[in-house]
C-alpha cells in the first residue's frame, strides 16, 4: 500500500471533540491495520495521550512480537513530537510516514531529529510531507474554530 493510501487511513481516524485532530494508524508488514489512535489529551486528561502512543499500545497487543513493531509502518497526520518519536524508536517501528510538518515541536527533522540522531540505537525510515496540505487543512479548520 502506498504512503498516500496509508495517510488517508490516518486522516479518517476520528478525534474526540475538543482535541487537536491528529490521527495515527500502524500497519503490519503485510499492510494490515494493527493499531489506531487519535489525540485524546483533553478527552482523557492525559498529557501522554497522543495519537502515536495510543496506536503503539494497540499495535503491540495485536502484533504478537512483544513490544517490537519491527517492519511495521505508522502513518500519522502530524510530525511526531519528541515523546512520540522516542516511543516509535523504542518500539522499533520500521517506517514513520507523517503528513503536516510541526514547526514548533516536530522531532522528525523540523525542530529536532530524534529518529536520526547518531546516538539512537535504532533508526526508522522517515517519509515526511505525505498529503501535507490535507493534513494541515484538517488542523487549520480545528484551530480556526477555536478562535
Amino acid at each position: 500500500m502506498a504512503a498516500e493510501a496509508k495517510m488517508r487511513h490516518a486522516l479518517a481516524v476520528p478525534t474526540p471533540l475538543g482535541d487537536v485532530p491528529v490521527g495515527a494508524v500502524i500497519f503490519d508488514p503485510d499492510g494490515n491495520v494493527i493499531g489506531r489512535g487519535s489525540n485524546r489529551r483533553e478527552a482523557d486528561g492525559d498529557p501522554t495521550a497522543h495519537a502515536e502512543i495510543i496506536a503503539i499500545r494497540e499495535a503491540v497487543r495485536n502484533f504478537h512480537d512483544g513490544w517490537r513493531l519491527t517492519d511495521c509502518t505508522i502513518a500519522v497526520t502530524l510530525e511526531p513530537c519528541c515523546m512520540c518519536a522516542g516511543a516509535l524508536v523504542a518500539a522499533r517501528i520500521g517506517t514513520i510516514i507523517f503528513g503536516a510538518y510541526e514547526p514548533k515541536m516536530g522531532a522528525c527533522g523540523s525542530v529536532f531529529d530524534v529518529v536520526r540522531d547518531p546516538q539512537v540505537l535504532y533508526q526508522p525510515q522517515v517519509i515526511g510531507g505525505v498529503l501535507a496540505d490535507e493534513c494541515a487543512a484538517q488542523l487549520g479548520v480545528f484551530f480556526q474554530e477555536c478562535r
